[in-house]
């Protein structure tokens, strides 16, 4: 692995990642989901906040939806903030339950009702599969907004890696179909660019967790073998012609991570448009640095985002 400038708090840690390497077959695929959940073993649900799993009615002629609602055990007397949760895992694996801890903490700290999301995975279900769950998970949250005891007015979409994509997309989705009202988009590390262009994609080959050529493998499977053609936006946000219009938004890279760059491209697209948007690239970092939580960068960053939500969902 080539020499970089690691956060000190990062450096010794990261001989103990697996290595994720291209994967080709499906034997191979079915390895790495388990790998992903073994690393995603979430704790205990906190004593101050209740969860509940539910299965609710997909897009027009799609399977149900799974997702999971988690809600501040004390009783509110006026509707919450709310925020709508995308699990990331490469659009190939990862589930809603990895999300506990942050969902746990978001619901608790920010006295909000959160929905994290499940939604069908490539290879077996290409695109537009998994888009359509979350955009369906999302309708039907703002839809319910007197059931689930939240605030439509404040509530913002959030996701991590393929999941900050997703939500970018359910974003331009909820702008193009007239949909939800989105108060705030937080976008973290997002996957958004299938064209693999930028120089921190061509640069970073050998980085810990994700790389170019984890990358490559991703979007072949996202976008399914028998892909031609122009792709859509609401596959690769930043292919988006037109980023007017869309909710105030939060963007956090990470320095040694090949998505680094489309990520910036973006928030700098956003604010060219017009979006007011909060940037912020953390040095030393890498892309899922943020699963050793007692690193200080991973403090700072969880930190910050816990702050620009409380900021953002006060209405």
């Amino acid at each position: 692995m080539t020499e970089r400038n690691y956060d000190p708090d990062l450096r010794d840690l990261i001989s103990l990642l697996p290595e994720v390497s291209e994967l080709s077959t499906q034997e191979k695929v079915n390895v790495s989901r388990a790998l992903g959940f073994a690393l995603a073993t979430p704790p205990p649900c906190r004593e101050d906040v209740i969860r509940e799993d539910r299965l609710i009615p997909g897009s027009e002629g799609d399977p149900d939806v799974a997702i999971r609602i988690y809600r501040p055990k004390a009783t509110s007397h006026e509707p919450r903030a709310a925020v709508f949760e995308i699990h990331g895992g490469g659009f190939i694996m990862g589930n809603k339950e990895m999300m506990d801890p942050w969902c746990d903490r978001v619901a608790a700290e920010l006295d909000a009702v959160v929905v994290s999301t499940d939604y069908r995975l490539a290879p077996e279900h290409p695109f537009p599969a998994g888009v359509e769950d979350c955009y369906a998970a999302l309708c039907w949250t703002a839809l319910n907004a007197d059931q689930l005891g939240l605030d439509p007015d404040r509530l913002a979409i959030a996701g991590q890696s393929a999941g900050g994509g997703l939500a970018a997309a359910c974003a331009l989705l909820a702008r193009d179909r007239s949909g939800p009202k989105i108060c705030f988009q937080l976008l973290e590390i997002p996957e958004l660019d299938d064209r693999l262009e930028t120089p921190s994609m061509q640069q970073f080959t050998d980085t810990p967790l994700w790389n170019r050529p984890n990358a490559v493998w991703s979007w072949r499977h996202y976008l399914g073998p028998n892909h031609t053609g122009e792709v859509s936006p609401y596959a690769a946000p930043s292919r988006a012609l037109d980023l007017s219009g869309l909710p105030p938004a939060y963007v956090s890279t990470m320095e040694f991570d090949p998505l680094r760059d489309e990520g910036i491209l973006y928030a700098l697209r956003m604010m060219q448009a017009g979006v007011p948007v909060e940037l912020h690239a953390y040095p030393g970092t890498f892309h899922g640095s943020a699963m050793f939580p007692e690193a200080g960068p991973s403090r700072r960053n969880a930190s910050e985002v816990l702050d620009v939500l409380k900021r953002r969902l006060a209405g």
